[in-house]
This record gives C-alpha cells, structure tokens and sequence, in this order.
C-alpha cells in the first residue's frame, strides 16, 4: 500500500521551471540583501551541502563576510567574486578579536553601505553569540536579519549515527555549553538539577572541563556507566568518534586528546551508534557533505 497517490510536475512549470539543478534557483524570489544591513547566518557544522539555500543566497550577493573559526574554508568559495572576506574568529589560548572589535566591525561596516554577512559555524542562536550580536545592532539601528543554521548537537551527531531523541531513549534532551564566558566550567548551571533532569545530555565546547563536569553530574545523582560519545570534526571527512563513559570521560580525554571542535552526547542515545553509523567508508570521499 502506497503512502498516497504519486504526483508529477506538470507541464504548467516556467522556463525557469523546466531548468534542471541549481539553475531552478536563479528564478526565485530570494529576499534583497541591501546595503548596510548585516545578515547573521548559519553555516552548518561543517560539510558545505548543509549549509542553506538561504545562506548560498547571502555568499552570493554580499559585499563582505566576516567569518568565524568555525566555518569550513571550503564555503568561502562560493562567494560572490570581489567580496572582502574577514577572519574573526576566536580560538582557546590563542590571539583572538574580541567580541566587541567583531560587534564594533560589524556596525562600521554597515554604516559604510555594504552588505555585511557574518557568517558562523553551525546556528548563530546556538551558543554562537548571535543573540549578543543582533542586540548590539539593534541598539546601533542597523538592520539585520537572522539566518538559522543546522547546528552540530543535532547535524553533527547525526552524522555519527546518533539521534539526538529517539522515542525508545528519550523524550527530552538537554543542551549546554562546557565553558562560560571565561573559559571556565559554568558555574551557573545547576548540575544536580542536569543530572537527573534529562536521559540524554548534548554538550558544546566541554572537552577541557569534561572531567568536572562528569564528577559534578555523578555527584547529582548520574550513573557514572552511562555512554558518553565525543564526536570530533562532525561531517567532515576526517570526522572522528569516540566511545567512554562518565566515569572514565576525565580519564579518557586527558590520554587519548581527542581533536577539536568537538562536540560531546551523554546517556542512551550513544547507544543507537554501533547500529546507525552510515557516514564511513567511500560515502566520506565526497567533501560536500
């Protein structure tokens, strides 16, 4: 039995239509990229085909990126020709802008009249400080607008065959960051309470503290045998994934020094790996994703 009746693109389609491919797209209404506004926009957690059509759109009509770290170089080929591209990105331990030289960069470049893409890893609202960004350009009024991106605690564990809920596993999942805003564990988060409060816990930039972080939520209450899997570059092709538990993680990442950026899941949802991990062999050959 069928899933419902089978439909055909009929012969009422356009030129532009009937175009194959890419080539469809050059037809569609895209909304304007105008001059002194910044667009915020996601660029996935790595491969380039997951990046937007939205954000292919903004590559392609700005007037210069300001980009991060995190963004894979392979993107920035597909600018538009004579764009300026503009490295902001801030990396642990080493020279850095600041988050006020990016904001401040951003807003003159607006009120210079170009199309300002700013351009981050995985989803600005993300722990991409996109929300501090846009509040900055709103008070400055300069125009913006947010483009999402498929961010890597839920792209990026997909590709280590990882769903971030499963209905056998878990209704609920929480996501946090493994440092605050000085580098250190956050002190805020009521760990106790992340314990017990969730069956599966995704975390970003929690390898430096992962070892506390285990011993704070084994102190509320989690089993210190839980699966933990760090998913290291996630859908990229020199991805790489690797299995522990809460109790050994501290241990683990101390000796084995998994690459970074990396991102960490605790609980039942690792467990589905083994069963699910189709992103290997030639399929990691294409860099597209």
């Amino acid at each position: 039995m069928g899933l419902g009746p089978t439909k055909r693109i009929g012969e009422w389609l356009g030129t532009a239509e009937r175009a194959t491919g890419f080539a469809r797209l050059d037809a569609e209404a895209f909304p304007a990229f105008e001059p002194g506004w910044v667009w915020l926009t996601g660029a996935g957690p790595g491969a380039p085909g997951l990046m937007s059509l939205m954000c292919y759109h903004a590559l392609q009509t700005c007037d210069v990126v300001v980009y991060d770290a995190l963004v894979n170089p392979d993107i920035l080929r597909w600018v538009k020709v004579g764009a300026e591209l503009e490295y902001a990105g801030k990396r642990g331990g080493k020279p850095s802008p600041t988050q006020k030289d990016i904001t401040h960069r951003l807003i003159d470049l607006a009120r210079a009249g170009k199309r300002v893409l700013r351009l981050k890893g995985g989803d600005p609202f993300m722990f991409g400080r996109g929300g501090e960004e846009c509040q900055h350009l709103a008070l400055a009024g300069i125009p913006f607008r947010i483009v999402p991106g498929i961010t890597s605690g839920i792209g990026g564990l997909a590709y280590a065959g990882v769903p971030a809920t499963h209905r056998d596993t878990n209704h609920s999942v929480i996501f946090l960051t493994g440092h605050d805003a000085t580098g250190n564990m956050p002190a805020s988060v009521n760990w106790a309470a992340v314990a017990k409060a969730s069956p599966v816990i995704v975390m970003y930039m929690a390898l430096k503290h992962l070892g506390e972080i285990a011993a704070a939520l084994m102190a509320g209450g989690r089993d210190g045998g839980d699966c933990v899997a760090i998913v290291s570059n996630a859908s990229m092709p020199h991805q790489q994934t690797a299995e522990t538990t809460l109790a050994e993680a501290g241990a683990f990442v101390a000796s084995a020094d998994p690459p970074t950026p990396a991102i960490v899941v605790v609980g039942g949802a690792a467990d589905w790996r083994s069963l699910l991990d189709w992103y290997k062999g030639a399929i990691r050959d294409n860099p597209i994703g």
